[in-house]
């Protein structure tokens, strides 16, 4: 058992964390993943937790939490009436199925090659919330099958691999065929549940008897984390939304843009700087 002195810092390095990723994820409208994987990447550096497991750690960290905010977050658009529920039945096994291949694929790849991965589509989105239009449509209705079953096997591998619920990824393809963006919302909260729980259950695996790391860890899964970070960031959210009603709609697209292209820069620095 490791002192209670390192466990002490431990939790007050991932709650100043939590703080952080709340507000964002007000401000921003995001789930939290895109947020929470630079986060936990930057705290569980600065607690010397091994770079060879660091950024594996930070995405399975971060999908853990995911299940219970996506999962309550899908009941609420569930009972409003605004899911595609079509879409998630089509879906059930496509996205589990590309979440499920995402750890295996973690768990051959070194950090190196996540954080590229992580840098390259977070970079792609930027670009997409900077320079969104809502008139931008490839389709004026959802692909047929294959390519609606295989567009749900990308988004589980690719949120798989950045430790995200798929909202971004989701909203983008629905919205740019011709979907209201609310129902794309709240449609992106059940992916979330998709991705989120064969994810976890899949770092775990991915990481099971790994070395270097931290205390409470079950796989790439670390506990610490998971406890204090849900109850932190659903008490401060609400000041990041009361930020975001005081922009506009554009000023958060691109903000958020912003941001994400500072994390890209900061995981290239990483890799060639």
């Amino acid at each position: 058992m490791p002192p209670v002195s390192e466990l002490m810092m431990f939790a007050l390095a991932l709650a100043a964390a939590g703080v952080v990723a709340g507000v964002l994820a007000g401000l921003f409208g995001i789930g939290g993943g895109a947020i929470l994987v630079p986060v936990f990447y930057q705290v569980f550096g600065l607690l010397g937790v091994d770079d060879a497991v660091r950024m594996h750690l930070s995405v399975g960290t971060s999908l853990a939490i995911i299940v219970p905010t996506s999962l309550r977050s899908f009941l609420a658009h569930y009972r409003r009436g605004v899911v595609d529920v079509d879409l998630l039945r089509n879906w059930i096994v496509a996205v589990p199925l590309g979440a499920i291949l995402a750890s295996v694929i973690a768990a051959h790849v070194g950090s190196e090659t996540l954080r590229l991965i992580f840098a390259v589509i977070a970079l792609a989105l930027a670009f997409r919330m900077i320079f969104n239009r809502a008139t931008w449509h490839i389709g004026t209705d959802l692909p047929k099958n294959p390519i609606k079953w295989l567009v749900g096997v990308a988004i589980g591998i690719l949120s798989g691999l950045m430790g995200i619920g798929g909202g971004v990824l989701n909203n983008t393809f629905m919205t740019l065929h011709n979907r209201p963006i609310h129902q794309a919302v709240a449609t992106s909260a059940g992916v979330g549940v998709l991705i989120s729980i064969p994810g976890l259950f899949g770092y775990v695996w991915a990481g099971w008897g790994a070395p270097g790391l931290p205390p409470l860890s079950t796989g790439f899964i670390n506990w610490i984390a998971v406890a204090l970070i849900i109850p932190i960031t659903l008490l401060v959210a609400p000041l990041g939304v009361r930020l975001a009603h005081a922009m506009g709609r554009r000023q958060l697209e691109a903000g958020f843009g912003i941001f994400m292209v500072l994390i890209a820069i900061r995981f290239f620095y990483s890799l060639y700087g």
